[in-house]
């Protein structure tokens, strides 16, 4: 069953782990962490395995020992380094993972980390390749709509805590974080590592984070453009390295107008490598300035004009890509030979970035990209969406269709867009990645555009209704209906029909009879192994629950269970099984309902889906089994963790669900005397001022009011409330035992339980020892079938 997630809690910061470092030599460590990553299991979860390697050294790099040394001596347990493009951040924290005695897990972030289970997976996997990670870790950020604060952070933090040695996190380019949630999630995490751990963020702006309080309490070091610029010693090393000799004091002057900005010294050093006369090279660098507009315009004008023309075109058409290996640019160029091209580059050491080991991989430094693409867009504008459609066609190719989406987008081709997005909007969702399908359909939102594109319109419809937004899955699926759809779906579907059918059956719109006939019609135009397969069949057992014909009714909800059992639709199976839960009790099968129950509330917990809306029913449904068998502790924190969810319920778009859970709740609240079953009566009045053709749930709703006005007031508790005590008396009160033989088996002595007993007479309302029994057996504190003698 498709279900709707909040971020429902904030993972308290834990003290820092305080465990001993034991060194080891630097590279027989990478070597055991790369030997132990190669032996695990591969992580269940596509990531960018590029982006968690430190960076290779270029040859030619200027070394910065003193800076890196200083680096390695910080104590703090959290370091910022901010500066703007092409101050050589990377370049210095590379070269200071080669030099410390502790392992780096690497981040390279990019836009894609914007969505917090992105950006930890990506962390997690970092780790991963220091010390192995337990499989529950990575499978908890691999299930499906995981919530980063409840399970995914507090999981990944544990698993931090229990590493035998410190260990530097890196996250490099944090100015592209614009959501604060991931990095929130992350500097939690880091909380977690052994003594002497730090977590360094690097970026063009400083993170988001309490700069001031971090420094007060002495936990934060600093690192700027003025510890980052280059020395005049260290520019004459660069600019020497490129063969552009220039005397220390000249090299002084260039410094003192770059303000020691190594990319703008760099860039120099490129242009002043082509002068052949000394005094030109002097002139030059007297005239450099560092101005990001004025280095553009140099590099124009003096370096990118002595550029071979197929060298200049490479670099120019490839400048649409973040990242490129030889086949990829061989297809946007449409030519052979990239790869030699991109060697070529590398050696020349014109701001290509290795991302791999095997220098498959690379990126153009940003600033120069920049470059190629203004140059791009001015000399060749005809040929920008036609390379990116290009590159689109072989992410498509090679099985990347989130990258293929981007390029389609940049190329304007909705057309492609529409389809990518058909195919793989829900099962990302699914997976976690809320924050990438919502961009993804906000390219949609315009009227015109959905009905243009019907199969776009129906995930967003499915997306909004999982989300709670009532009138824009409405809208959506309006459009989804009036659009004509050309195409097919994940499931093979060739028509929208089964799709709209079932979700207009999950919305109840019309009443129990037409949800009937809809969830009928979905499931028969579904495919065997189709992922909506379940939900239709769960829909069609819930429409006959709400009609009163349970033994029907079950017999859906025990298919809807194994098929979604057999397609890993969780969710799915859990309300499948609370409902199966609710006609056992309901026909005097307590032993059956406790058992069903059971296995809903493990889902709950193995899934980690506590803040989904429809854990609601399952908790509630484990909260009255607990209640019926004394267990007056556990149905308490099962309840607790409804309460997380219960706002939501008013959200919810599936007012059948949404009542039942609200009714659970409430007898569960009326059997422990809790005031909140009268206001949970209340939201379910409201329910169905809105929805009234719910069949026998209105009933249900009656039977309830009746219940809470039958109660004396406080008779039930509302006060105080049955003790745990009075709890646990109430099923043996219910048995043929007498005071006595109930007081040899809680070992207490008679004239205590009969002083219970009255008590909980009072409690209930009640004269006598039958009519305790009966009206417990009302609230579900005891199961029917058992009386006294």
């Amino acid at each position: 069953m498709p279900i709707s997630k909040a971020r429902l809690a904030t993972a308290s910061p834990t003290a820092r782990t305080k465990k001993t470092q034991r060194p080891a030599a630097r590279g027989t460590a990478r070597e055991s962490a790369r030997e132990a990553l190669e032996r695990s299991p591969a992580p269940p979860f596509d990531v960018v395995e590029s982006k968690i390697h430190v960076p290779s050294l270029r040859s030619g790099t200027v070394s910065r020992t003193a800076l890196v040394n200083r680096l390695r001596a910080t104590a703090e347990p959290i370091a910022i380094m901010t500066a703007p493009a092409g101050y050589g951040k990377t370049t210095v924290l590379a070269q200071w993972a080669v030099r410390d005695s502790r392992p780096f897990a690497w981040i390279s972030v990019d836009d894609r980390d914007n969505d917090p289970i992105v950006l930890l997976r990506h962390v997690a996997l970092a780790l991963h390749g220091i010390e192995p990670l337990a499989p529950s870790v990575l499978d908890t950020l691999a299930a499906p709509g995981t919530s980063i604060w409840t399970s995914a952070v507090p999981q990944l933090g544990s698993a931090l805590a229990e590493f035998d040695q410190a260990v530097v996190l890196v996250l490099d380019d944090t100015h592209l974080l614009r959501s604060g949630e991931g990095l929130d999630g992350v500097l939690t995490v880091a909380q977690h590592g052994s003594e002497g751990s730090l977590l360094v963020l690097a970026g063009r702006t400083s993170p988001k984070l309490p700069v001031a309080a971090l420094r007060g309490r002495g936990q934060l070091s600093e690192i700027g453009v003025d510890r980052l610029a280059l020395s005049p010693n260290e520019a004459q090393l660069l600019l020497r390295a490129t063969s552009a000799d220039l005397s220390l004091a000249t090299v002084a002057g260039l410094v003192d107008r770059c303000e020691g900005w190594p990319a703008a010294l760099y860039l120099a050093a490129l242009a002043l490598r082509e002068e052949h006369d000394r005094e030109q090279d002097v002139e030059a660098a007297i005239q450099f300035s560092g101005d990001d507009r004025h280095i553009a315009d140099y590099l124009r004008s003096e370096y990118l004009a002595q550029l071979r023309p197929g060298a200049l075109r490479f670099l120019r058409r490839t400048s649409v890509l973040d990242r490129m290996c030889g086949s990829l640019c061989d297809a946007v160029l449409d030519d052979e030979g990239s790869a030699r091209e991109l060697e070529k580059i590398e050696r020349s050491n014109l701001f290509l970035v290795p991302l791999d080991h095997q220098r498959e991989w690379h990126r153009y430094h940003h600033l120069f990209r920049d470059l190629l693409q203004r140059e791009l867009a001015e000399r060749e504008p005809q040929l920008v969406p036609i390379l990116h459609r290009r590159a689109a066609d072989w992410y498509e190719l090679h099985g990347d269709p989130e990258s293929a989406l981007e390029h389609a987008l940049a190329a304007g081709d909705l057309d492609r867009v529409a389809a990518i997005v058909t195919e793989i909007a829900l099962p990302t969702y699914y997976g976690g990645r809320i924050a990438s399908v919502e961009r993804w359909l906000s390219h949609f939102e315009h009227e015109g555009l959905l009905e243009r594109y019907p199969g776009v319109a129906l995930q967003g419809a499915w997306v909004h209704a999982i989300g709670g937004r009532a009138a824009d899955a409405r809208r959506w699926l309006d459009a989804a209906e009036r659009g004509t759809f050309k195409g097919t779906l994940t499931d093979g579907c060739s028509t929208l029909s089964p799709w709209i059918a079932v979700l207009r059956a999950a919305l109840c719109r019309d009443g129990v009879y037409q949800m009937l006939a809809d969830a009928e019609s979905g499931l028969a135009g579904l495919p065997p192994d189709s992922l909506l397969r379940p939900t239709a069949l769960l829909l069609l057992g819930s429409a006959h629950v709400l009609l009163g014909e349970d033994e029907r009714a079950d017999a859906f909800l025990r298919s809807a269970a194994a098929e979604a059992e057999r397609l890993g639709a969780t969710d799915t199976r859990m309300v499948a099984i609370s409902e199966r839960s609710l006609i056992a009790s309901a026909h005097d099968d307590p032993a059956g309902g406790q058992a069903l129950a059971l296995q809903a509330q493990e889902l709950v917990d193995h899934a980690h889906v506590h803040q989904y809306v429809t854990s609601a029913i399952a908790l509630a449904v484990a909260a009255r089994a607990a209640l019926r068998h004394g267990r007056w502790d556990q149905a308490r924190a099962h309840l607790a963790e409804a309460e997380r969810v219960r706002p939501l319920l008013g959200q919810a778009l599936f007012p059948w669900l949404t009542l039942q859970a609200q009714l659970e709740l409430a007898r569960a609240y009326l059997a422990l005397g809790d005031s909140r079953a009268h206001t949970l009566l209340e939201e379910i009045r409201d329910v169905l001022d809105d929805h009234p053709h719910l069949g026998v749930l209105a009933d249900q709703a009656d039977e309830l009011e009746t219940d809470l006005a039958a109660m004396p007031e406080h008779g039930n508790g509302a006060a105080a409330g049955l003790t745990g005590a009075e709890l646990r008396l109430l099923p043996l009160l219910s048995t043929h035992l007498s005071f006595r033989e109930i007081g040899e088996e809680l070992f207490v002595s008679r004239n205590t339980i009969k002083t219970q007993a009255i008590s909980v007479y009072r409690k209930l309302g009640v004269s006598s020892r039958s009519d305790a029994i009966d009206r417990a057996a009302l609230l579900g504190l005891v199961e029917t079938t058992r009386r006294a003698g």
